[in-house]
């Protein structure tokens, strides 16, 4: 089994706690072992996610039946855009679970694999509503997505026009919600309105989640020039007014089942290894009847 290089400050107890108890199952050495990689997968995973994959397959080679391990797995595979094999992993994970928290991403897999239908009948079926707030919301992106996709803007405005857009309270999502609502507008040819949903969506954004301020430029017709890039030629022209400063933003594959090979388990853990270790509620989204 080819390993990878993993720091000696990687530890393995970083990961949430209920994925080291999901990791219990295992022999403690090789649980170990697994959440190491896991944490590999958790650092790579935005910055380098091709390299957060490969770190994600060797857990999967190693702990294939420990749902927390599919996960990861579908999450590296969906962020490197293999959306078959991201929505195998999601579905083996809600088999061993029950659970419904990851129903948004496996609709946006269907997305990714170019059936965006299939994300709206997701979006119309009975696990939305076992979904919390957050998860609903992020349905709610996923089925505009799909809207889009089938070249249905004014449904897609339509789908995202909801009681968490209108609140003026700010959520993680919040900046996501405000960035998609004003992307419909402007792909439904209503720019003005559009201006200021990205508005919004800046003053919400604290993380940078969202590249609304760049967006919101480009209505303004702020051009940016790299500082970095020596080639380029700056005019600079007088003028009795102050230049306009950028606004600063601050917040399915088939089904295969991929299970461990005992062997090769066996082979690079010796017997000592392999010692046991004993609010709101609203309804699912209808899709909408109006068609752009």
């Amino acid at each position: 089994m080819r390993r990878l290089p993993i720091p000696d400050d990687v530890t393995g107890f970083e990961i949430d706690a209920d994925v080291r108890q999901d990791l219990k199952s295992l022999p403690k050495t090789l649980a170990d072992d697994v959440a190491r990689n896991l944490v590999m997968v958790a650092r790579l995973l935005d910055s380098e996610p091709e390299e957060a994959y490969n770190y994600a397959r060797v857990a999967l080679r190693l702990a294939s039946r420990v749902a927390s391990v599919r996960e990861a797995a579908g999450f590296a595979a969906y962020m490197t855009q293999r959306y078959s094999e991201a929505l195998t992993e999601f579905r083996a994970a809600k088999r061993m679970t029950g659970r419904v928290d990851l129903w948004p991403v496996m609709a946006d897999c269907e997305r990714g694999l170019g059936r965006p239908e299939r994300a709206l009948a997701m979006a119309g079926e009975p696990e939305v509503k076992q979904l919390d707030k957050a998860g609903q919301v992020e349905m709610r992106l996923v089925a505009a997505g799909a809207r889009a996709d089938l070249e249905q803007f004014d449904a897609a405005v339509v789908t995202l026009q909801s009681p968490e857009l209108a609140s003026s309270a700010i959520h993680p999502w919040t900046a996501r919600l405000r960035y998609a609502y004003a992307d419909a507008l402007i792909a439904a040819g209503r720019a003005d309105e559009a201006r200021e949903w990205f508005v919004k969506a800046v003053e919400a954004d604290s993380d940078g989640s969202t590249n609304a301020s760049e967006r919101l430029a480009e209505i303004d017709g702020v051009e940016f020039t790299d500082a970095l890039d020596e080639d380029a030629e700056v005019e600079v022209e007088e003028s009795e007014e102050p230049a306009r400063k950028p606004v600063n933003k601050d917040d399915i594959g088939d089904d295969r089942m991929i299970f461990e090979d005992e062997e090769d388990v066996e082979e690079f853990y010796d017997d000592d290894d392999l010692e046991i270790d004993e609010e709101y509620d609203e309804d699912s989204f209808e899709e909408q009847p109006k068609k752009a």
